[in-house]
């Protein structure tokens, strides 16, 4: 095991960060170390322009001419273009839409009407809740369909593919563990039984890089407010490899998706290309902040991004086991860097009370049941030093026993 730094080798680790110049673009609140880009990533100041050019001049100046002279009509179409660089898709692939939850339910349904002969979807037991919820949505309208689960059915995804199943719909990064699936090997592993695959992107992009159109996936999904930086109900994302998209069809027929929107025809005709994923008409507020958000993006090396994910993970499972070890926690997430997303888990028999002991410190992370206690590392904000700093709370907070405060103990809404 290699030497634990010292507070003197954190500073020059900050030093050396090509991406350290990032963090002065975002607004983080003085005393907080925010270790839960995750789940909400932080504001950007790009993102407020943004939004007040929005309110202030297209809207209150514009009014509704500004459909036409600021582009919201095809804003959907150009942020996902924007977005589909970072996530490995050609121009033309990704749209930005609705929810995460509804663009599962879209995809969904486009693969199974695409495999009609099939009636298995695949997913992963322990997914996050709302993919699961989806895919029994779906099924429970297609007479026939079966959900079979990883962890339920089978202990690994690979074994519940054959020639029965019509899609596979899992998460690039566990949720919980933070772990990282083979997009390759899976994708191929689907193909190889004429199966169509559903990557869910929502702790992966803005995380690491992707190469979607490289692994030859079919269709992806995710969402804006986590490591992407867009604000809280940021629209989603939907990708659909150009090979789909001439027979591709989805259900939520509404007028956006439209060939003709504005010929106010009586009968649905799809439009064409991946503008046949929307539905109603988009909120332009959440998408003129999520472009300021993208902006940012343009000056980000994503190998150097990913380079820094590992290095704060790495870091901080280091500082944690070896000043925290002896307080009943234990890693949840994978020690290989490689294999992990920007994320790192630990389980604890009191974790939401150590957590919101940690939160009342000024360290946000935050909890997911039953045990675990969930860290987010953003590279484009996070320094080596809030690591350090993050620790040393964290193991005042376990040493002294800080976390038994009865107070922590009470269930707020949002943990």
């Amino acid at each position: 095991m290699s030497a634990i730094p010292d507070l003197a080798a954190i500073e020059a680790m900050d030093a050396a960060d090509p991406l350290r110049s990032m963090r002065d673009r975002f607004i983080l609140p003085k005393g907080v170390i925010y270790l839960d880009g995750n789940s909400l990533g932080a504001a950007s100041h790009a993102v407020f322009d943004e939004l007040q050019k929005a309110s202030t001049q297209e809207w209150a100046q514009d009014l509704i001419r500004a459909w036409n002279t600021a582009g919201w009509f095809d804003t959907p179409t150009t942020l996902g273009d924007q977005l589909g660089r970072l996530i490995g898709a050609a121009a033309g692939q990704t749209v930005v839409c609705d929810t995460t939850s509804i663009n599962i339910y879209k995809v969904l349904h486009a693969a199974l009407a695409m495999r009609p002969d099939r009636s298995v979807i695949v997913a992963e037991g322990d997914s996050f809740p709302t993919d699961l919820y989806m895919a029994e949505g779906v099924a429970s309208t297609r007479p026939g369909a079966v959900l079979r689960l990883e962890g339920v059915d089978a202990p690994s995804i690979e074994e519940l593919i054959d020639e029965r199943v019509a899609v596979i719909l899992v998460n690039h990064v566990n949720y919980k563990s933070g772990e990282l699936r083979d997009m390759v090997a899976l994708t191929r592993r689907a193909h190889e039984v004429g199966a169509l695959i559903v990557w869910d992107l929502c702790h992966t992009a803005g995380a690491l890089p992707v190469e979607l159109d490289r692994a030859n996936a079919d269709f992806a999904v995710g969402c804006t407010y986590k490591y992407l930086n867009g604000g809280p109900g940021a629209p989603a994302f939907i990708y659909a490899a150009k090979r789909h998209l001439a027979e591709v069809r989805q259900p939520l027929s509404g007028w956006w998706g439209h060939a003709r929107p504005f010929a106010f025809e009586r009968g649905y005709v799809a439009g064409t290309g991946i503008r046949r994923f929307l539905c109603g008409t988009q909120p332009i507020l959440s998408m003129r902040a999520l472009k300021g958000a993208l902006d940012i993006w343009d000056d980000v090396d994503m190998a150097a991004l990913r380079k820094k994910s590992i290095a704060l993970t790495d870091l901080f499972i280091q500082l944690v086991e070896a000043k925290c070890g002896a307080f009943g926690l234990t890693l949840e997430s994978t020690r290989d860097g490689s294999r992990r997303g920007s994320q790192v888990s630990f389980l604890h028999d009191h974790g939401y009370q150590v957590m919101r002991a940690l939160i009342d410190r000024g360290v946000i992370g935050d909890f997911r049941a039953p045990s675990t206690i969930r860290f987010g590392f953003t590279p484009l904000y996070v320094s080596y030093r809030d690591v350090w700093q993050a620790v040393e709370v964290l193991e005042d907070i376990l040493r002294t026993g800080a976390w038994k405060d009865p107070r922590f103990a009470t269930k707020e809404a949002v943990t």
